[in-house]
């Protein structure tokens, strides 16, 4: 057992320990007895022993109903409970000398160095950094709010006992309050009653910028300030923006019908009113700090020539605009009709008064007071403007184009939907270069039209700064990127949207290329975009059309297409990733997945959604989202200044090959096999997810369709409980197999050894296999699934066995995961508490499918499992 994993092992023992008194308390000693016995079968049955293994089973089985919840509940907070301790020894002194790689930046630095990159390129490469997430409402966040509030101050509790020079009496103290929380938690719902609103989503959203990112974002400038001063004799601009933020929270409606334009008004006030919020606690606090009496001229002016107090001053005026902004929108965010607006508009209302006091500060000989709270406001002020994120709206293509095919029958000159692809784009050009408008005084077109031309026109009343981009899921065509310009022209938008087309399945991805040339044939439409354009690149629809060897290949293919078609026009190219938390979704390390794209991919920075229980893995303490940004950063900087090669022509035709013959594999499973919709339906909770109350949007697009309509989050989600992780691993391993039995493993040796993209893919089918649990994939099927579509799962699960060997095979490795043993440490960690609850799903799963109407008791305790395993193997969506 590795000593480097000592204290995190202490934590965890130690907060398993005062769960333990809380679960004596709530439920007496036969319960605790019976968690402990579990607990130790599971650990021994996680070393091999197999008869321990059949205990665990039956205990499992003979569990009466009256114990099914505490049991449930009882891992599930085992599991949280590690998951703080883990996420804090990430931050915590033993990890910088045990744990982390060296820190990210100054190992870039000194890497830099070596080759020869100049300090002039690096420079300007810092000055160019630009990192935009985009956190997302996507449902796989299942811990509530007031839970996460919870193991927030159990980090900060474990951070305490870290001290060595902690009193007797303190330690006791925090101990105490350890347990209390403990408690807390415990006797709180662990999950949601109700699914949340996008407006519940929304305010989650900004409960982690104002608990994390507000205090993450100036503590990460601070310190890359420092490294750079270093290594280059000259710090940060003052007005440098590397990391800022954008939300699909209460602007993504795609396929989510709660999502209308009055949801989007009121989140865009919430949004303002929180910042005004956040902003007025910063001026409070820097009334009380900034008492001096020396200043400029500048500040002179501005405070007033009898002010003996010029600074405080100047921000009481900035404190009156502040709480009239809050007054003004709390009203219109309760209904009420109030003509003016909000005084506080523009970014430089805050930033020219208090970059002036920075100024003064410096020049009277108080650098020292100007670089402390005043800089950190001044920081924030550029990462979170007066809206806080800004919000992207995101909609399907057909909506655009039913709304205009309404439009167009309804001017009786044809039906919009009908036409080709050239008349559409004649249509649209034609009446984006109009000067009349389109849309008739006395049409009235239906509810859902309607809702997009309202829609369009929210977007109209706000400010550009409030607003990311544009999104259209599912575009294919030219014509789709036109319609969105046109009906935002129509509803009188006064500026230039990012509008900016997803690339999702396997088809369109292939397709991007040509579609964006299309666009940039149109001289009308170059003008229209300024010379920017934004692409996304869609990673969980075409792993779940193609599988994940064959959607990573089109997405590498798609992205080095698309940086080619930019520099050929001479226009500034934005990707977009919509990236998930699991690797079947696009989901790898930060760092090792950034280095892995095409070169020249970042040069116009990176746009990278953050989803679902990622936020919180990734941001949601302010010192785990320092280090996010940082490996952001160095990652950034890393692919833009030292490249990674060229794929060599084998190589390209190697993953062609790979590409091939993964996508067969996959398609032939779940597409090919007629077993396979039932043989899901029966191996995993993929129907009792339904009634989790996840997220507020729909789990299928099409209520009455199949595997095919399924959203590719609950496809997922679904696999990830029953630990075969399918999705995440069908077909790459037969192709690497294919290839090896052509005589190909020299060259995919080669291609592991020297290409980032490739030993990163391979990296990833690791960490999933390491996650897969081949024994108890076979037990649900024993528990659950009829004896006819057995013979399926049993096929999958020798295929998965295989696929392991030839990816070792290809690494020269013995074991999964040998070069991370920190990630190793992590699942097996984590392992000894999911075990149990994979098996008391199955059994839950079981006694609730012979009833026809199962007890409200079965149903909570199979709830709370699908929350524990969740906690348990972290990237479920």
């Amino acid at each position: 057992m590795n000593e480097k994993y000592s204290a995190l092992r202490s934590n965890v023992s130690m907060l398993g320990h005062l769960l333990g008194n809380t679960i004596k308390d709530a439920h007496g000693d036969a319960l605790l007895e019976k968690v402990e016995t579990i607990r130790k079968l599971s650990k021994s049955a996680l070393s091999g022993n197999k008869s321990d293994r059949e205990s665990l089973i039956e205990e499992i089985k003979n569990l009466p109903d009256d114990q099914l919840t505490p049991v449930a509940h009882a891992f599930n907070q085992f599991l949280n409970l590690t998951n703080m301790a883990e996420q804090y020894h990430t931050i915590s002194r033993h990890c910088d000398t045990d744990v982390n790689e060296p820190d990210a930046i100054k190992a870039l630095f000194s890497k830099l160095n070596q080759n020869g990159i100049s300090q002039l390129d690096t420079a300007q490469a810092i000055r160019d950094l630009n990192i935009e997430l985009v956190l997302t409402a996507h449902p796989t966040e299942i811990t509530r709010r007031t839970m996460i509030n919870k193991l927030v101050k159990i980090n900060k509790c474990l951070s305490k006992l870290d001290l060595n020079e902690l009193s007797s009496k303190e330690r006791l103290k925090t101990e105490r309050r350890l347990e209390q929380l403990i408690a807390q938690g415990w006797h709180s719902d662990t999950i949601r009653q109700q699914r949340p609103t996008p407006l519940d989503e929304a305010k989650w959203g900004f409960a982690v910028v104002e608990n994390s990112l507000w205090e993450a974002v100036p503590d990460f400038l601070r310190e890359l300030d420092g490294k750079v001063r270093e290594y280059l004799q000259e710090g940060l601009p003052i007005d440098a923006r590397p990391v800022h933020f954008s939300s699909w929270m209460g602007g993504d409606r795609d396929g989510n019908p709660f999502v209308t334009h009055t949801i989007t008004r009121e989140v865009m006030l919430l949004s303002r009113w929180k910042a005004a919020d956040l902003y007025l606690n910063d001026i409070n606090e820097l009334i009380s700090e900034l008492s001096m009496t020396r200043c400029n001229e500048p500040v002179r002016s501005l405070a007033g020539e009898d002010e003996h107090e010029p600074y405080r001053a100047i921000l009481k005026q900035l404190r009156s605009l502040l709480t009239d902004t809050k007054h003004i929108l709390d009203g219109k965010i309760k209904g009420q009709k109030i003509a003016i607006k909000a005084p506080l508009q523009k970014v430089e209302q805050l930033w020219d008064p208090l970059y002036a006091c920075y100024q003064s500060l410096h020049q009277c000989g108080m650098g020292i007071i100007a670089e402390g709270s005043l800089l950190d406001t001044l920081r924030r002020i550029k990462a979170f403007g007066v809206h806080l994120v800004r919000l992207d709206i995101r909609q399907e293509s057909t909506r655009h184009s039913e709304a205009l095919s309404e439009l167009t029958r309804y001017l009786g000159i044809g039906d919009y939907n009908h036409w080709n692809e050239q008349d559409k784009i004649a249509f649209l050009t034609n009446e984006l270069a109009s000067k009349r408008p389109l849309l008739p005084r006395d049409w009235h077109p239906s509810e859902a039209v309607q809702e997009v031309l309202d829609t369009c026109k929210i977007i109209a009343t706000q400010p550009r700064e409030a607003f990311g981009a544009y999104v259209i899921s599912m575009a294919r065509t030219a014509s789709d990127v036109l319609a969105v310009h046109l009906l935002l022209q129509e509803a009188g938008c006064p500026y230039r949207m990012d509008v900016c087309p997803l690339f999702e399945t396997l088809d369109d991805l292939n397709n991007a290329e040509s579609v964006v040339k299309q666009l940039m044939g149109i001289d009308l439409y170059r003008g229209f975009i300024q010379n920017h354009q934004m692409v996304m690149i869609g990673y969980s629809d075409s792993a779940k059309d193609a599988g994940v060897m064959s959607a990573g290949w089109a997405q590498y293919h798609a992205m080095e297409s698309l940086v080619k078609v930019a520099e050929e026009e001479g226009v500034e190219l934005t990707l977009f990733h919509g990236r998930g938390g699991t690797i079947g979704r696009g989901g790898a390390p930060a760092h090792a997945a950034l280095l892995s794209q095409p070169p020249k991919s970042l040069k116009g920075g990176l746009r990278v959604t953050e989803q679902g229980e990622m936020i919180r893995f990734k941001l949601g303490l302010p010192e785990v989202a320092v280090n996010s940004f940082n490996l952001y950063a160095s990652a950034i900087l890393e692919a833009n200044l030292l490249p990674p090669p060229e794929p060599k022509k084998a190589w390209r035709d190697q993953m062609n090959l790979l590409s091939k013959v993964s996508c067969e594999a996959y398609r032939n499973i779940v597409r090919g096999k007629p077993d396979f919709v039932p043989y899901f339906r029966q191996a995993t909770p993929e129907l009792e997810l339904g009634k989790l109350p996840l997220g507020s949007r729909p789990a299928k697009r099409n209520p009455n369709g199949g595997v095919e309509s399924l959203r590719a989050i609950p496809w997922i989600f679904s696999w990830s409980q029953n630990r075969l992780v399918l999705p995440a691993w069908l077909g790459a391993g037969e192709a690497i197999q294919h290839s090896i039995d052509k005589g190909h493993q020299t060259l995919l040796e080669e291609m592991c050894r020297e290409w980032p993209f490739f030993s990163t893919r391979l990296g990833m089918l690791e960490m999933v296999y390491t996650k897969c649990n081949l024994e108890i994939a076979r037990y649900y099927d024993e528990r659950l699934v009829e004896e006819k579509l057995q013979p399926l799962g049993e096929q999958l699960r020798q295929q998965l066995s295989k696929d392991i060997k030839a990816v070792l095979n290809v690494e020269n490795n013995e074991n999964l995961m040998q070069s991370d043993p920190w990630g190793q440490e992590s699942i097996r960690l984590r392992n000894i508490y999911v075990e149990p609850l994979n098996m008391l799903q199955a059994e839950l799963l079981y006694r609730n499918r012979q009833n026809s109407s199962a007890s409200p008791e079965l149903e909570e305790a199979l709830m709370v499992t699908i929350a524990g395993i969740a906690a348990g193997m972290r990237n479920t969506g």
